[in-house]
């Protein structure tokens, strides 16, 4: 996959063994979980989809507000686990400021990586590509997965993302 013009992340650093993918997991997740960004609703949003995630009963809305086809604003509430937590406020972060195409294809790739392995993406999408961890942990994929899959539900104008159900 070549880099589009929409990744500005940087690489994940050190020399790939599970020790420094784990504690840079630890890292980000801990610094998503203690400091979310972009906790709020987005007073007008122009779209919004809840997220529940049945296996486990996480709870989650994304906001999203798109002027001329680019997100300037994305946002979230939930009632999650904090892999959930952690994947939303990254979430936000990556897809501010980019169009809604792109934001789709973040989304898609990195659903993708949640399941199988790609190390293209951790290239691409930097610190966003820890949670692809979860591929090792079947049981919280859903939880690092849910975010994304609501993501693309509000961008496509639908109300609800149904995880496991």
């Amino acid at each position: 996959m070549a880099a589009g013009p929409w990744v500005d992340a940087k690489p994940l650093k050190g020399d790939g063994n599970m020790a420094d993918v784990k504690k840079l997991y630890d890292d980000v997740i801990m610094d998503h979980i203690k400091h979310a960004r972009n906790y709020r609703e987005i007073s007008g949003a122009t779209g919004q989809a809840d997220g529940v995630n049945a296996l486990c009963g996480d709870n989650l809305t994304v906001y999203v507000s798109i002027e001329e086809d680019v997100v300037r604003e994305a946002a979230f509430q939930c009632q999650c686990c904090g892999i959930s937590m952690a994947s939303a406020s990254i979430m936000t972060e990556l897809v501010t400021g980019k169009s809604v195409d792109q934001a789709k294809h973040i989304a898609a790739d990195l659903l993708e990586s949640f399941s199988e392995e790609h190390p293209e993406h951790d290239a691409h999408y930097g610190k966003a590509a820890v949670l692809g961890i979860v591929r090792d942990f079947p049981s919280r994929r859903n939880c690092a997965s849910l975010a994304w899959v609501t993501l693309s539900a509000a961008l496509d104008g639908d109300e609800q993302a149904v995880l496991g159900g």
